[in-house]
């Protein structure tokens, strides 16, 4: 059947919008098969088997699932065209995991080559448009889906982790994004600070996406990069990527779950992050903003933290050759030596109206309100960069419709926008990319060793907050302010280490773009 013609519809995958008779194959013999092509899927059939009723395909290939199809001449004087998918498909036990399957098909009806050819093009270019996904409508504005031929800047730090990201990208990410027709342009980090440089000062006009392969850290050198710009509001909504390459990998780990994919990690997670970049959907994610008393702002997308998990994370960076394992060694080793730290926690909650009652912290996750954080009359600051209108100076008191915690010595306090801390631990399951809440943990003195424990264990699975550990208090706030007595441990913001010092932060809704898959 010719190029574009419609037929009556199909049970399963809607309206068919192209049919024809193919080539199971490129090689000239191929057994005849007949092909559907719905919005949904692209059916396949033995030919000469049922054309219609009630019986399915033979087989069917989601359009989900599909990055990239291509059509080109074939010998005597025909065409193929092909498609290339990523299917969930898991083993028996154990969670599911996309894997690649390539189909092609010999289009050898038309009348002549030129014709084969035509045709071969009519479709592939059609499963390319019916593969894009689809645009939610009732929050269009903050989606939106990467052009193609796309072109993406690729920064790699090739330390990262246990040393193999550049490997990896090689082995696992090029070859996807070249069926998904993404030219990549790599740029490798050779110190500290290299990635903020890059972007702070180069002309991003070239580049339709910002793709990080390595671990969060390298992130967080790049939105603080983009945010020193003059220009750093276009330069904000160029689409970021996160291709995990580190050892923590939490905001990969928090993609992968948005995008509702089973707990992977390792190869598994890389090949699910990347098909998100192949699939091209973005959406908007909150920032922090976090200023400190010695003058210091940086910008934030995973968290900040002071006390145990800090301490774990920054302890265990001599094992980072391990990869995520580090982080169980260390935890080992910090609960050995568990710490107390002094300070005063303040923070505005989410519910707490102007001039009203706070509530008190929570034993579990509440729901929380999608919306934008009112902003308050003021000047901008300096670059007209977004102004922490909910945050006294640091000098100054807090407002009194702020909750000010009554106990001062903490075994840890961990703000987190994302909901995973790292691959293994899903710390914030109700936290979304732009839920306009800061997901507020602290844990006070006096839990035992064992119960901590317990409450790591458990927060593998999301289900800390289950146990109802009376040390444990969680709460959803837009703004924090934390002082230590003294300038004891370590702080860290997204995975990085701070001075202690006082700190405060708060939420700026949908400051950026990033690659999310749902």
């Amino acid at each position: 059947m010719a190029a574009g013609r419609r037929a009556p519809p199909e049970p399963g995958g809607g309206p068919v919008l192209l049919q024809g008779i193919f080539g199971a194959g490129p090689a000239p013999g191929a057994a005849a098969c007949s092909l559907s092509l719905t919005a949904r899927e692209l059916q396949v059939r033995r030919a000469g088997g049922c054309s219609g009723g009630s019986a399915g395909p033979d087989a069917a290939l989601r359009l989900a699932d599909c990055v990239g199809s291509a059509a080109f001449p074939a010998a005597a004087a025909a065409a193929c065209f092909s498609l290339v998918c990523y299917p969930l498909r898991g083993p028996r036990w154990g969670p599911p995991s996309r894997q690649r399957l390539e189909r092609t098909f010999r289009v050898s009806r038309g009348p002549d080559a030129e014709g084969n050819l035509r045709i071969a093009q009519a479709w592939s270019r059609r499963i390319r448009e019916l593969a894009v996904p689809a645009v939610p409508a009732q929050d269009g504005d903050s989606y939106g889906v990467l052009p193609r031929p796309c072109h993406a800047l690729v920064l790699l730090n090739p330390q990262s982790g246990s040393g193999r990201a550049l490997d990896d990208f090689q082995a696992v990410v090029q070859p996807m994004l070249a069926e998904a027709d993404i030219a990549t342009t790599v740029f490798v980090t050779e110190r500290a600070h290299h990635a903020h440089e890059k972007v702070r000062d180069e002309d991003l006009s070239q580049w339709d996406t910002l793709v990080v392969m390595s671990g969060d850290g390298l992130l967080f050198e790049v939105v603080n990069g983009l945010m020193e710009r003059p220009d750093w509001r276009e330069a904000m909504k160029k689409p970021l990527c996160i291709l995990p390459g580190g050892s923590g990998n939490a905001l990969a780990a928090s993609i992968n779950y948005y995008a509702g994919y089973d707990h992977v990690a390792k190869k598994k997670l890389l090949t699910n992050c990347t098909f998100i970049l192949c699939k091209g959907l973005y959406t908007q994610m909150d920032l922090v903003s976090l200023s400190t008393a010695s003058g210091k702002r940086f910008f934030s997308f995973l968290g900040f933290g002071w006390g145990f998990i800090s301490d774990v994370d920054i302890d265990s960076e001599k094992y980072r050759w391990l990869g995520s394992a580090r982080f169980t060694l260390g935890t080992l080793q910090c609960l050995a030596k568990l710490r107390v730290y002094q300070g005063r926690l303040s923070y505005l909650p989410v519910a707490a109206e102007q001039g009203g009652s706070s509530p008190a912290p929570r034993a579990g996750p509440a729901p929380v309100p999608n919306g934008h954080i009112p902003q308050a009359a003021g000047t901008a600051a300096p670059a007209s960069l977004p102004p922490d209108s909910l945050l006294p100076p640091l000098g100054q008191p807090v407002p009194p419709h702020w909750t000010v915690v009554p106990e001062e010595e903490f075994v840890l306090v961990y703000a987190i926008y994302q909901s995973h801390l790292g691959t293994n631990l899903l710390m914030a399951p109700a936290a979304r990319l732009h839920d306009g809440c800061i997901h507020l943990f602290y844990m006070k003195a006096g839990i035992s060793r064992v119960t901590l424990l317990k409450l790591f264990l458990a927060m593998s699975r999301g289900t800390h907050l289950d146990l109802n550990c009376p040390h444990l208090s969680y709460v959803p706030v837009r703004a924090f302010r934390l002082e230590p007595r003294v300038p004891a441990g370590v702080m860290t913001v997204d995975g990085e280490a701070l001075a202690c010092e006082p700190v405060q932060g708060q939420l700026h809704p949908r400051l950026c773009r990033v690659l999310s898959g749902s």
